[in-house]
């Protein structure tokens, strides 16, 4: 008796499934669908960041090899002194010392890697960096003038064995001989290795080390070993392990990773809301069927679990479609675009796709837990309702009563607006997603007190004409089914006026931020990219001499290497007076330092990562020595997101003994050109090789990258929008195909077929207009903690806040004119019917 009644159960929920699959199947599949491109969006994205992130990571792995521990200096490079003491320290059983340097490429934006290695020594522990030469040159990984190249920098270069590239070194450049290929190389890998003798020559390096490789005695304690030699080293160099190494790859694109996954995931949010008006507006249709078999003996939780499984299937549909959508994606953009999503971070990598078991588990389950949240309100509701009061029919407004609570959402609002005040969480702004998905969801759970409240008000408004009164009776007596129409609306529109606002505020930030640092009216650079170029002190004397050049600020840049943990710091050395730095930085914060002390102006990040506030005095490792130095200022940095410090041009070159430049800024004087500076300047005997750029040049090459960073962010944001547009069609003519009845007496009383029309229309338009209002309001502060706390928690640097006005108004204009067309379009399905049907069908 127990499974005839099991069986029957489960054939009356197929039956309620499919019946009502079979009676809307353009709202299962448009519920299906969004589920299934937020779930698709999120796992291509994840799938792409983690297959060039791996690659990324290997790649720097790979160039370790087998060693147990790496000493790096705190600058670039280190003084050959050390490696005696490393190489011969008890319980290292090898060291393998190197020379990476980033060559510049004539003709190239790019650098070119080449790494300078002890063939004999890298052959035990690096054996990836070691060169094959050609079967009748076996001594050519010893000569002066050869390098190796991997495949990708031989496609790249466009060369093969045999053939010479020329690389920067100052301003001159050193033919190098292609003498054969590597050991191994990643995909995408563009590097060459030399003998590293050989590359201290060519390079004027003489003297100078990157890093050693050591290969500890079996048996030596690794932990307390590298504690030991970090004491013995005082701080001037290194000491890092493989996972240091992960940590610090890792660090580089973190946050971009992160912040794209989120955004990834706002288009499953939409969808699940979508979900919630699928399943509400299809529980309200059947409530009283519900009821109906509430009386022939099903129970609360056997229909609870009914409209829970509806939700689920479409959850469970939509989720692996996004799974298998997701992994095609995924290909298709890594065959076509690479492994960077224009973030910047991975140049160059070439990833290879895997499918990731786990991670489909984990957005499977996403697709699955937003459609059973979104049904879950729905599935309650028509588990709770009376039954003799479901079959009474006009009482779908009732069902809808518990969404009228305001309390839920306002401590929703409460609870979001704490969490904007939490710190970061291991860097991230984990708190702050939060903040704003807890706005979102209790400001469209405040809608249906809300529309209440405006609906009425509006309906005492004087008014004689038919159309307006019928429709703010409406919309003022059933704000619960208002408000599912309008939440549609409001969680499309709030997040894109959201996103729109953050974008608008970054770009105009960085614009007015690119005015600032490019005062002069020509600049110079010594190569387009790389360490190996530069300008010596003859050659500046040269430049500053030119006719028409009044003024010439030379500047040197570097790097420290602060933390084993975290990307390089910039150094900056140029002109700097303490008094006017606002004049030639883009200040945040400056304080007075003593007169003796040596200033330095650190950037945005500076203070997040190291603490370098305003007036501390810090200790910086120049030229082999720790040298106290006093925080002067804090300036907005939007080039190097891991920090950046300036320092007066002097005191560095009195420090370090170092004279080089890397770039010039050049004022000319009055009647001088641009055109003529740059012909007098191409005219000295180092003047081809370098690279020149006017401000407005420059800032609309910037501008370029700006955009292409964000392209993925404006496709996610038109996805999101594409969806709630969609939502918002579903919804509307869900509840316009549910209305036939009431259609059908206002034909009886006289209402005629254009007024009803122009009934929805206006419906509409007001619903629109209402949750374009809300969610503007809402999308504006979901952009103060999107400009204010996720993007100085993420990458370090603070904006000020720019609204789009055009964007948001041509926006807004869209989504109106697609709610009235899709009110009108549903409307005439509507009406379509026979009037005397339509009313007979109230019982």
């Amino acid at each position: 008796m127990r499974l005839s009644r099991l069986g029957s159960l489960r054939q009356l929920s197929r039956w309620l499934l499919l019946g009502e699959w079979r009676a809307y199947p353009l709202r299962a599949l448009t519920a299906v669908a969004a589920i299934a491109l937020g779930v698709a969006l999120g796992f291509a994205i994840d799938l792409i960041n983690t297959a060039a992130y791996n690659e990324f990571s290997a790649a720097a792995r790979s160039l370790s090899g087998q060693a147990d521990l790496e000493v790096r200096g705190t600058q670039p490079t280190f003084d050959e002194r050390y490696y005696p003491m490393l190489a011969t320290r008890v319980g290292v059983a090898q060291a393998s010392p190197m020379l990476e340097l980033d060559a510049a490429v004539s003709g190239q934006t790019s650098p070119l890697k080449i790494i300078g290695v002890d063939v004999m020594r890298a052959a035990a522990l690096t054996p990836d960096l070691v060169g094959v030469p050609v079967a009748d040159r076996p001594f050519d990984t010893l000569a002066d003038d050869a390098v190796f190249l991997s495949p990708a920098a031989m496609v790249w270069l466009k060369t093969r064995v045999g053939s010479r590239i020329k690389l920067r070194v100052g301003t001159h450049s050193v033919s190098l001989r292609v003498a054969g290929g590597m050991v191994r190389a990643r995909a995408g890998q563009r590097i060459g290795v030399m003998d590293i003798g050989a590359a201290q020559w060519r390079f004027q390096r003489i003297g100078q080390l990157s890093r050693v490789a050591l290969k500890l005695t079996e048996g030596v304690n690794l932990m307390a070993f590298k504690s030991a030699l970090a004491r013995a080293t005082q701080g001037q160099l290194q000491v890092l392990q493989s996972a240091d190494e992960t940590s610090r790859s890792a660090s580089l694109s973190r946050a971009y990773r992160v912040n794209l996954n989120v955004l990834a995931l706002v288009a499953l949010f939409t969808g699940a809301f979508l979900v919630f008006s699928t399943q509400a507006l299809s529980v309200i249709r059947r409530r009283s069927q519900f009821a109906l078999l509430r009386v022939l003996g099903v129970t609360r939780a056997q229909l609870l679990r009914q409209v829970v499984l509806e939700g689920g299937m479409l959850g469970a549909g939509g989720a692996a479609l996004g799974i298998v959508g997701g992994y095609a994606l995924a290909a298709t953009a890594l065959h076509f675009f690479g492994g960077d999503l224009g973030g910047g971070y991975f140049p160059g990598v070439q990833p290879t796709l895997q499918f990731a078991p786990l991670r489909a588990g984990v957005f499977f389950t996403l697709g699955l837990a937003v459609a059973l949240l979104g049904s879950a309100a729905p599935a309650w509701e028509a588990a709770r309702s009376p039954a003799a009061q479901a079959l009474k029919s006009g009482s779908e407004e009732g069902a809808l009563a518990q969404l009228a609570n305001p309390w839920p959402a306002l401590v929703l609002l409460l609870t979001g607006a704490l969490l904007t005040l939490a710190p970061p969480l291991d860097d991230l702004p984990i708190f702050g997603y939060f903040a704003v998905a807890l706005l979102l969801i209790g400001g469209i759970a405040l809608m249906p007190r809300l529309a209440g409240a405006v609906f009425r008000w509006l309906q005492h408004l004087p008014t004689t004409h038919a159309v307006t009164t019928l429709v703010l009776s409406r919309l003022a007596n059933a704000p619960g089914q208002a408000a599912i129409a309008l939440g549609g609306v409001l969680a499309s529109f709030s997040l894109m006026v959201a996103m729109a606002i953050m974008v608008a505020s970054f770009r105009v930030s960085v614009d007015d931020w690119l005015s600032h640092v490019l005062p002069a009216d020509v600049y110079i650079r010594s190569a387009a990219s790389g360490n190996t170029a530069a300008l010596s002190p003859a050659e500046q004397a040269m430049i500053a001499r030119t006719p028409g050049i009044a003024r010439v600020d030379f500047l040197r840049l570097t790097q420290l290497n602060l933390d084993p943990a975290r990307p390089a710091v910039a150094l900056i050395a140029r002109p700097i007076e303490v008094s006017t730095a606002a004049n030639t930085l883009p200040m945040v914060q400056t304080v007075a330092v003593p007169a003796h002390s040596l200033p330095i102006w650190v950037s945005e990040a500076m203070v997040d990562l190291y603490g370098y506030s305003s007036g501390k005095q810090v200790r910086l490792p120049l030229a082999g020595q720790w040298r106290d130095v006093v925080v002067a200022g804090v300036w907005r940095d939007y080039a190097r997101q891991f920090g950046a410090i300036q320092m007066r041009l002097a005191d560095y070159r009195r420090l370090t003994g170092d004279t080089a430049i890397n770039d010039a800024g050049l004022w000319l004087q009055p009647g001088t050109t641009s055109a003529q500076a740059i012909a007098r300047l191409k005219v000295l005997p180092f003047g081809a090789a370098l690279e020149y750029a006017e401000p407005g040049e420059i800032r609309t090459v910037s501008l370029k990258i700006f955009d292409r960073s964000f392209v993925v962010t404006y496709l996610l944001e038109a996805v999101a929008m594409v969806i709630g547009l969609f939502g918002v069609a579903a919804t509307f003519s869900a509840q316009i195909l549910a209305r036939a009845k009431e259609f059908g007496m206002l034909r009886h009383i006289g209402v005629t077929r254009r007024q009803v029309l122009g009934v929805l229309a206006a419906e509409g338009g007001l619903l629109t207009l209402m949750g374009m209002a809300v969610g503007f309001v809402l999308g504006w502060v979901i952009s103060l903690i999107l400009v204010f706390v996720v993007n100085p928690q993420s990458f370090h640097w603070s904006m000020q806040l720019h609204v789009p006005w055009g964007l948001l108004a041509a926006v807004a204009a869209l989504l109106l004119l697609a709610a009235v067309l899709t009110a009108l379009i549903a409307g005439r399905s509507a009406l379509s019917g026979s009037v005397v049907r339509a009313v007979r069908e109230d019982w």
